[in-house]
């Protein structure tokens, strides 16, 4: 494993990091715990020592598990944690969810579950429509100054927003999906973020699965994996999106890796830190060996070429819970 300062001044973490969104019911299909709890341990035992979550994952479900595992292991890993990103019904984003008032009882809320004093990067998941990200940010810089916070990072925001939560203060990461699959950032926030000395975490950064190599069809998804609804893993996109999998498994294959493992290189390569998540213990270990892969000017050209800016096709599937990205 490698290690590198997340931003200018963030904290020293794994250049790959562990993603435990899959730690919680709900979202792909059910979690068994042990095994859960398996997959977890190997991430700590492969080097990685960012680990990333959510309030919204599993309703804290993924929180509390972290919090058990990490007993006794707190002060070994970067924890972070993120609040703001509840939706109602219809995927619309709850308002008010950056209130200072909300801020400070989500953080509380979030410590009883993972059972520590203090989150290492706290993170605005999803910026509030209904309150200016300067008071939120506020708020956060408050709970930075009583130790309860120590790094601030923002999800899904653009390049204003995040200039504008940075002028009041510091803002250590900010996480969006990026991967070969996702290239919108490299538009405006990777340079933004560039400028400003912020950190990138990469979370999907396997195409939401599709460079895992398992996904084939539909058939291969279980009933209630949300990726049923979204539009990459539609009929016609998703064979369309498999057969450029394919010829990243292709090359990949050439320089002894698999296709998950030059995608994550591909990523750490640009800078940045990718977070993949997975239910399995060998393959966070294979994710974890990403990190210590090097590309060459040739591989990176080929890439570029199978998998160029907007070759895949469907939209990324999250327009109406990012509509309000730059209120």
């Amino acid at each position: 494993m490698q290690y590198r300062m997340l931003g200018r001044q963030g904290p020293t973490i794994s250049v790959v990091g562990f993603g435990a969104m899959t730690m919680a019911p709900g979202i792909y299909a059910d979690v068994d715990q042990q095994q859960a709890t398996g997959t977890l341990l190997a991430a700590l035992g492969a080097g990685i020592t960012l680990v990333d979550t959510a309030d919204i994952y599993g309703a804290g479900l993924s929180e509390r598990l972290i919090g058990r595992v990490l007993r006794g292991r707190r002060d070994k890993i970067v924890l972070a944690t993120k609040f703001g990103g509840d939706q109602d019904e219809r995927g619309v984003l709850v308002k008010g969810l950056g209130r200072p008032s909300y801020v400070r009882k989500a953080l509380d809320a979030s410590l009883g579950r993972l059972d520590t004093d203090h989150v290492d990067l706290y993170y605005v998941h999803r910026l509030d429509p209904a309150t200016p990200i300067e008071e939120t940010m506020g708020a956060l810089a408050e709970l930075v100054e009583a130790g309860k916070v120590r790094h601030i990072g923002l999800s899904e925001m653009s390049a204003r927003t995040i200039k504008r939560a940075h002028a009041v203060h510091p803002v250590t990461a900010v996480q969006t999906e990026y991967s070969l699959f996702s290239r919108a950032p490299e538009q405006e926030v990777l340079p933004v973020c560039q400028e400003l000395g912020i950190g990138f975490v990469a979370y999907s950064p396997l195409g939401r699965g599709l460079l895992g190599g398992t996904i084939r069809s539909r058939e291969g998804l279980e009933p209630d994996d949300w990726r049923r609804g979204n539009p990459r893993f539609q009929e016609g996109n998703l064979d369309h999106n498999v057969a450029l999998a394919d010829a990243v498994a292709t090359l990949a294959a050439e320089q002894g890796l698999s296709a998950a493992q030059l995608a994550l290189a591909w990523l750490v390569h640009q800078g940045v830190v990718p977070i993949p998540g997975t239910r399995k213990a060998e393959n966070v270990r294979a994710n974890a060996a990403a990190a210590d892969v090097r590309l060459d000017k040739e591989v990176l050209t080929r890439l570029e070429e199978l998998v160029p800016p907007g070759a895949v096709a469907g939209e990324q599937g999250n327009e109406v819970y990012m509509a309000n990205i730059d209120t």
